[in-house]
């Protein structure tokens, strides 16, 4: 039974790629305002689930979902589903960070003239105001026209996510959003995160096991396509229901 506060919720979510399961039976629950987080070993499925929760799965062409997933209880999978829409209301954040060859100003003005946003004074409010969500305003404000790909790695990647920010999503999805930074750029983003999670539900997948115990409030642990166990983040690391999840938390396999 779905509560007020479940924002996104998959049941008996299965995947599979030309007859190949990836995900099985997946239900899952993430609350509004929280971070869920999505660990387990590589080729385990956890950036397919991502890609489920926001359609952009359906990019690939052998794809084949089956089960639900729901976004404030309306199934995103339904014929009369706008997926652009449903693409907008759940952004995505990706693992290596992707501007646009464009300005820094241009980076997050391009989804909103997308959307139909004409108002320069609009567009420029817009930007800054992501810019400082993600506190970048400050590094960048003497150079939004210059180009993005001058930006540092990290850099790079706050502006990604003020990009995500700027269509006004109610949910982001990050793809293991701190891989390719150093240790610095990722405390940015992990306290980034938590900041945002005031205005937004975030999913993250991470390799990084303490990543997941410091920024989120939820963690599943996902094994062949199937979703072990899934809880308070808190429990999950001090008191694991299931021994295949103290396993790969101990380090012992993954």
């Amino acid at each position: 039974m779905e509560t007020e506060d479940d924002k996104i919720v998959t049941k008996e979510l299965t995947l599979s790629y030309g007859g190949r399961v990836v995900l099985k039976n997946i239900n899952l629950r993430t609350r509004r305002n929280k971070i869920t987080a999505t660990i387990g070993p590589s080729g385990c499925g956890k950036s397919s689930l991502l890609r489920c929760l926001n359609r952009l799965i359906d990019l690939i062409p052998e794809a084949k979902v089956d089960g639900q997933v729901s976004l404030d209880g309306k199934d995103i999978y339904s014929e009369d589903v706008d997926v652009t829409d449903i693409r907008r209301r759940v952004g995505m954040v990706f693992q290596k960070p992707n501007p646009f060859p464009k300005s820094i100003y241009d980076n997050i003005a391009y989804g909103l003239r997308i959307k139909g946003v004409r108002s320069k004074s609009r567009i420029s409010e817009i930007v800054e105001r992501t810019l400082k969500d993600t506190g970048l305003w400050d590094e960048v404000k003497e150079r939004l026209h210059a180009s993005a790909m001058e930006l540092s790695g990290g850099q790079q990647q706050r502006l990604c996510i003020a990009r995500a920010l700027a269509v006004e999503p109610e949910v982001i999805l990050m793809d293991e959003p701190c891989s390719a930074l150093d240790p610095a750029s990722t405390f940015k983003i992990e306290e980034l995160m938590t900041r945002l999670k005031k205005q937004y539900t975030i999913v993250i997948v991470t390799h990084n096991m303490q990543q997941a115990a410091r920024v989120s409030d939820f963690t599943g642990f996902l094994y062949l396509g199937r979703l072990v166990e899934f809880g308070d983040t808190k429990r999950i690391f001090t008191n694991p229901k299931e021994q295949l999840t103290e396993d790969y938390i101990s380090g012992r396999f993954g």
